[in-house]
């Protein structure tokens, strides 16, 4: 067992089990392959390390699936740790977002959560112990100095004049450092591997930097922070991690990862298998380039829905099963592959056409006056909630002699198929009866302000008695019951395919959609969607699926939509 803290759990509750028919992937089948031979007695411990300085976004989903997930299949545990060693970018904000976000997707951890801080005085320890077994020294040199020394791809590269420092030397130094006697930059420690080495990584990394700045956890107890590199594999050593779950660009750093884990001679010892990274098109994952949406105002934060965060996606009434489900179409494969998003849009709106009540909304309202209908009288009209689900019940929905419907679904003067309203045409009400529109009245600009219809009587429920035929059916609602709301029309942030396939830093600006948030106020909805949740899912008929917004400073409702009824990107390309 490695000294320091244990973490010995019981295995994970399961919010969703993986179903055992679904084909091992090949992180899977490395797990049954180590199992059937007895490794750690069989017993599997995996973890998600998450760095608190930034919101998650769609990508790290996938890796957050597959570490619970496997956890999950196999009886074993994960744990939540923030690797949080870079005190100049880690917040707490995002050590609270970072849990909600994984709780949101539907895993628990074994409490208490974890930090890489936790183990800072074992690190310490540890960092002591290759100064005396002479596998580490303390470099005085520039960060730009020791980067040029390094070499590159094509040339090997060259020791440090401080690498033959005596052990007594190096331990006075790196001593000093942490009592906090030089100021940032003026030392750093660095493990003393091979110089020559083809993997730029062995080329005596830094383990050790000094900066004066107050942690998150540990105050002002530490001036010196380890780096990822070093405390990565020492700390999945320390939980007792069997299988180290990394994405692919830490496939070159696997052999230090076994490096460190080894002159420490740590038992058992974890295994890091590296798995490709989730990409999408007309997507941006760069938390770099996050940040510059952020800050330059492109979005209004990272909860945006056009954002690719979790907690984005989250506000803009994605569901953590459609997301779970999604990664589970994608897979895990041993290379990073480009995904069209259109894969996760169709497994959200499959997710939300099954839980999605049904309801009426007018996005663009414009009034119809029944003439015809008594004035001050009402009645109610029954409605499904789920035309898939009739155990969801009904709804009763009103109707008076004032309505609105949406202003596309009327023309003055209509073309040979059009089955929507106009004058002298008769449409079907969406489960309430027939309506025929005789008179449209203007403004001064020559814009349609108000029809007057008639209605008629015996076709109440939408079925006229003498059986005639009417093609078109609007949906609309009562002008005096209407809820007054603000709807949001949410769109693809990007229209291009790569959007950072353009030169230069600032490129992908160039393809940002204008149209990516549409703002409709006085949008007439019905009564009912007042009860609606935060982030609770609705579809409005003809229109697409929306949710109550998480958090408006909107004086009316708000609702942001998710996603069209139908994928209207293919159109759009196309052309």
């Amino acid at each position: 067992m490695p000294p320091g803290r244990q973490h010995s759990r019981g295995p994970m509750s399961e919010p969703t089990r993986p179903s055992e028919a679904t084909a091992l992937n090949f992180i899977h089948e490395i797990i049954e392959a180590d199992r059937a031979e007895g490794k750690q007695g069989g017993r599997i411990g995996t973890r998600f390390p998450p760095e608190p300085n930034g919101y998650l976004h769609i990508g790290h989903a996938k890796s957050i699936c597959l570490n619970f997930g496997t956890a999950l299949k196999y009886g074993g545990t994960c744990n939540l740790r923030f690797d949080d060693t870079n005190p100049v970018a880690e917040d707490v904000e995002f050590v609270d977002s970072i849990q909600a976000d994984v709780r949101w997707l539907g895993f628990s951890w074994p409490t208490p959560t974890l930090f890489a801080s936790d183990y800072f005085e074992q690190l310490f320890d540890w960092a002591i112990a290759l100064i005396k077994a002479g596998k580490a020294y303390v470099d005085s040199q520039p960060l730009e100095t020791i980067r040029e020394q390094r070499g590159n791809f094509y040339t090997t590269g060259s020791d440090s004049p401080f690498r033959s420092r005596s052990v007594q030397e190096n331990l006075d130094l790196f001593q000093r450092m942490r009592q906090g006697e030089f100021p940032d930059g003026a030392h750093v420690l660095r493990a003393k591997i091979d110089m020559q080495s083809p993997n730029l990584n062995l080329r005596d990394p830094l383990m050790y930097r000094i900066r004066h700045v107050a942690h998150h956890r540990t105050g002002n107890k530490w001036c010196i922070y380890p780096m990822y590199d070093f405390q990565h594999g020492l700390s999945d050593a320390i939980e007792q991690i069997t299988h180290s779950l990394c994405t692919l660009e830490f496939e070159d750093h696997r052999p230090l990862y076994d490096w460190f884990v080894g002159e420490l001679a740590l038992d058992p010892r974890p295994r890091q298998i590296e798995f490709g990274r989730l990409k999408l098109t007309y997507t941006i994952l760069s938390k770099r380039h996050l940040q510059r949406l952020v800050r330059d105002g492109v979005v209004n934060g990272w909860d945006d829905p056009r954002m690719p965060t979790l907690a984005g996606l989250r506000r803009g009434g994605y569901t953590p099963e459609a997301i779970r489900g999604f990664m589970e179409r994608v897979g895990i494969s041993k290379r990073d592959g480009v995904v069209d998003v259109s894969l996760l849009e169709h497994e959200l709106r499959e997710d939300l056409n099954a839980r999605s009540s049904r309801v009426m909304a007018v996005l663009d309202p414009i009034k119809v006056v029944i003439e015809n209908y008594p004035e001050g009288e009402s009645e109610e009209f029954e409605a499904v909630n789920h035309p898939d689900h009739a155990e969801r019940g009904t709804r009763k929905v009103t109707f008076c002699r004032e309505l609105y419907i949406d202003r596309e679904d009327f023309l003055e003067e209509a073309p040979k198929k059009w089955f929507r309203l106009s004058i002298g045409g008769e449409v079907r009400l969406r489960y309430a009866c027939l309506i025929k529109c005789h008179q449209a009245i203007k403004d001064a600009h020559g814009n349609v302000t108000e029809l007057r219809c008639t209605w008629d009587p015996d076709s109440r429920g939408g079925a006229p008695k003498d059986g005639r035929k009417v093609r078109g059916t609007l949906h609309w609602v009562s002008a005096k019951h209407a809820l007054d709301a603000e709807v949001r029309l949410y769109d693809r942030l990007f229209l291009a395919e790569n959007p950072m396939a353009a030169d230069g830093e600032d490129g992908f600006f160039k393809h940002l959609n204008p149209n990516s948030k549409i703002v409709l106020k006085g949008c007439k909805l019905e009564p009912r969607l007042a009860q609606l949740k935060p982030g609770e899912p609705v579809q409005f008929e003809r229109v697409g699926y929306f949710c109550a917004d998480l958090d408006s400073t909107s004086t009316a409702p708000v609702f942001n939509r998710t996603i069209t009824l139908k994928d209207s990107w293919t159109k759009q390309e196309s052309k």
